[in-house]
């Protein structure tokens, strides 16, 4: 049964910038990470630029490609393995085909042509068009095509194929040779413009590759499967209704589905329809095979085509999957007999398939008297994220307290998503603060303290705004950082931990550049480590530190533990409320008010997902109150609806006072010692009367409790900077419980004592058995 069509929910991408190709059939996508990468195909003459679109931000380019450039060419085979991609064969002009085969490294733009030996027994793959290329592993797998039995181009005598080649990749870059598997079964007839995917179920089961359709003198709807393991070829059985006799569609897929859209179909399903006087036409139909059952379920059929709502009939596009984000480019989607040639599609689609997954746990970044920088992973593929807060600080109702409306006037508006029409908008006085690069990685968090990984790529010479380290430290601040016990009145309510990422020396990962139009790959690496306790209310409840004495002029400190926080009692009794802080389409928020809804949407907002999303210009709102605690949760947006929620994390805003955390914290390193440099807290409060700066050492106690960090004071003083010895590294604990790192906390002290401490962690290299 054909599902409706609104309810797929397919997006047309109109807002785009960069150069964006000329529309084309032919062609090949893959994907790396968020891009989109395109070659070849034509229409009017064969392309040979290499085209990408970054799908985060909507923006296409043309990469600046050396090394052994291949020609342009059409239905060639085009796989992707990590940052490599290899092209093998297609038609380079009209009636000449190729068996050549080039390798794109991504992380340079490098093209190189690779030259395989030549299988033990049996010829190599001759030139052709139309085969599948499939990749699983370290090998590549090629099956049939159309090769041309005439050595004169112009003359063309087409024979179909289906010979079935192995090639193995090497390590990185380069291949190994082809080889010619034998195989147990019946073998598929000969066929071109066909598909072929490989899927292996998670649970168990050998990795098996399904073909599908093409074209043999007549289109095929056939499915055949091979199991990789034991190469054996068999017709599997399907059920439900098998999609229309196909070729040039396209096959693709997410979870355990195949999803097979458009292709040249039969006008008229007459069994006796035959090549030379069946009519046939481009589709815009859309199936999906599951590969667990080998169930058909049609999605849209040809009757229900609508070129507003969904993407046109067309056949030679492509198709590529992110995340589990379906996206469609261009095609032909006719043939015109006047006007001797193909009309071909210009159009982007997208379509999600299913809810996002749930972000990670929010991480602050930043945290005042008023306010909180926060931040999350990156969800692929969203339009959005509703972020809500909660509080057990009793909340008004909203119409108990005088607050201001929010202003209807365009500047005003900020970020909002309807997700009946799924378009975002601004949400009022909610600024955002764009790190498209940053990514995020969470750790679970045990009972007594969360601490939660972020890893930033981006180009050096990094400078990220410190964050704040703060519940504990600044309720502590005397025993942990200072010991000065005349300056003992912090008070322990003061707000929530945080730290930055900075610069670090070894690269440990590639990262393709989303921003530059010449597509250039970074390899420099940052981490930042949030660590969230959650102190008694209680002054006198919080345990002290432990001094362990290592040097005659070094002083070291172990961070207490905390227990969990009493809940208020109002809590326990009910739901727990949330209040929406607005919709964002970034990652990064900071967050100074949130709304508040009227009482039965308030309980409706907290125990449903996908609840109506209210008008937020209707409003109220209420401001955040100094040393308070909030509890975060974020949900990501796409085409399906809202996804579920992340997993709680909780801050609190500062009391006033007290200085800032350092911000811009920079590490370079010498040949014998590293140089630690920061800026001024951007909220000193006061006059700075000095800094310290700490590192976290080995101890045996970190074997029985590898959370519980020992710091050793390394620095004191008024200058903005530091020199760590050798002698001081060689004590360094290096902390694994992300990517390997050495800890540095800075802080600084104004009149009423240390302010929250900004947290470094340091990357270091990674030696493998492999290394030299």
């Amino acid at each position: 049964m054909a599902a409706g069509a609104a309810a797929l929910n397919w997006r047309r991408v109109s807002s785009f910038t960069g150069p964006v190709p000329r529309s084309r059939h032919g062609h090949r996508a893959v994907a790396i990470r968020e891009l989109v990468i395109i070659f070849g195909g034509g229409n009017e003459g064969i392309a040979d630029e290499l085209h990408v679109y970054n799908t985060a931000t909507n923006q296409w380019f043309l990469p600046a490609v050396r090394g052994d450039i291949p020609p342009g060419c059409a239905a060639h085979g085009f796989v992707c393995d990590g940052t490599r991609i290899l092209v093998f064969g297609g038609m380079v002009e009209y009636g000449r085909y190729s068996n050549d085969l080039y390798e794109l490294q991504a992380s340079r733009w490098l093209w190189k042509k690779v030259k395989p030996q030549n299988p033990s027994a049996g010829l190599p793959p001759c030139p052709r068009l139309g085969h599948s290329f499939s990749l699983y592993g370290n090998k590549c797998y090629l099956f049939g095509g159309l090769a041309n039995e005439s050595e004169d181009s112009n003359n063309n005598i087409p024979r179909y194929l289906n010979d079935f080649y192995e090639l193995e990749l090497q390590h990185g870059s380069g291949v190994t040779g082809w080889t010619i598997p034998v195989t147990k079964g019946v073998v598929p007839s000969p066929r071109e413009s066909h598909t072929a995917i490989i899927y292996s179920r998670k649970d168990s089961g050998n990795p098996k590759m399904f073909i599908f359709g093409g074209m043999s003198g007549s289109r095929l709807n056939d499915l055949w499967e091979l199991d990789i393991e034991t190469m054996t070829w068999s017709k599997p059985e399907t059920k439900g209704t098998v999609p229309l006799p196909r070729s040039l569609h396209t096959a693709n897929v997410i979870g355990n589905k195949m999803y097979i859209f458009g292709g040249w179909v039969p006008q008229s399903t007459e069994d006796n329809i035959s090549s030379q006087d069946g009519e046939w036409k481009c589709t815009g139909s859309f199936s999906y095979l599951n590969l667990d059952t080998t169930e058909w379920v049609c999605l849209i059929s040809d009757c229900q085509e609508d070129k507003n709502n969904l993407p046109g009939p067309r056949a030679g596009h492509c198709a590529v999957v992110i995340g589990a984000r379906l996206y469609i480019w261009s095609g032909r989607d006719g043939y015109r007999k006047a006007w001797n040639n193909q009309v071909c599609c210009k159009d982007l689609w997208y379509l999600d398939t299913e809810k996002p997954p749930a972000p990670s746990q929010v991480q602050l970044i930043r945290a005042t008297t008023n306010s909180f920088q926060v931040k999350w992973d990156e969800v692929p593929t969203v339009e959005g994220y509703l972020l809500q807060l909660s509080s057990d600080t009793p909340t008004p109702a909203a119409g108990e307290i005088p607050i201001t409306m929010v202003p209807e006037t365009p500047s005003a508006q900020g970020i909002k998503l309807d997700l009946r029409s799924q378009t975002i908008n601004k949400v009022p006085n909610n600024v955002q603060i764009s790190i498209s690069e940053t990514k995020a990685k969470v750790m679970e968090p045990d009972n007594a303290k969360k601490n939660n990984l972020i890893s930033k790529e981006s180009t050096p010479p990094l400078c990220l705004p410190a964050s704040t380290l703060g519940p504990q430290i600044s309720a502590n601040v005397n025993e942990l950082l200072d010991f000065d016990t005349r300056t003992a009145k912090s008070d322990p309510s003061v707000s929530s931990i945080v730290s930055t990422a900075q610069n670090m020396v070894t690269p440990q990962a590639v990262k393709t550049e989303s921003s530059s139009t010449n597509g250039a790959i970074v390899k420099d690496e940052t981490s930042l480590t949030t660590i969230s306790s959650k102190p008694e209310v209680n002054e006198a409840a919080a345990p002290s530190a432990r001094v362990v004495s290592v040097g005659p002029d070094d002083s070291s400190v172990q961070l207490p533990k905390t227990s969990p926080l009493r809940q208020n009692a109002r809590v326990r009794g009910r739901e727990r409320r949330w209040y929406d802080v607005g919709f964002f389409q970034n990652n990064t928020a900071l967050v100074n008010q949130f709304y508040l809804l009227p009482e039965e949407k308030a309980i409706l907002s907290s125990k449903a997902e996908n609840a109506d999303v209210p008008n937020y210009s209707l409003l109220k709102k209420q401001d955040l109150a100094p040393g308070t605690l909030y509890r975060f949760r974020v949900a990501a947006i796409n085409g399906c609806g809202l996804g579920p929620f992340s997993r709680i994390n909780e801050f609190k805003t500062c009391i006033p006072g007290f200085p800032g955390a350092p911000s811009i914290v920079k590490i370079s390193k010498s040949a014998d010692c590293i140089h630690l440099s920061w800026e001024p807290p951007v909220s000193p409060s006061g006059n700075i009367l000095e800094y310290s700066a700490y590192l976290a050492i080995r101890t045996n106690q970190l074997h029985e409790n590898p959370n519980q960090l020992m710091f050793m004071k390394i620095y004191c003083g008024l200058k903005t900077s530091c020199t760590v010895t050798a002698a001081q590294l060689a004590n360094a604990h290096v902390d694994h419980t992300s990517k390997p790192a050495i800890v540095f906390r800075i802080s600084a002290k104004n009149e009423r004592g240390y302010g929250p401490a900004t947290q470094v962690r340091w990357l270091q290299e990674t030696k493998t058995s492999g290394s030299k």
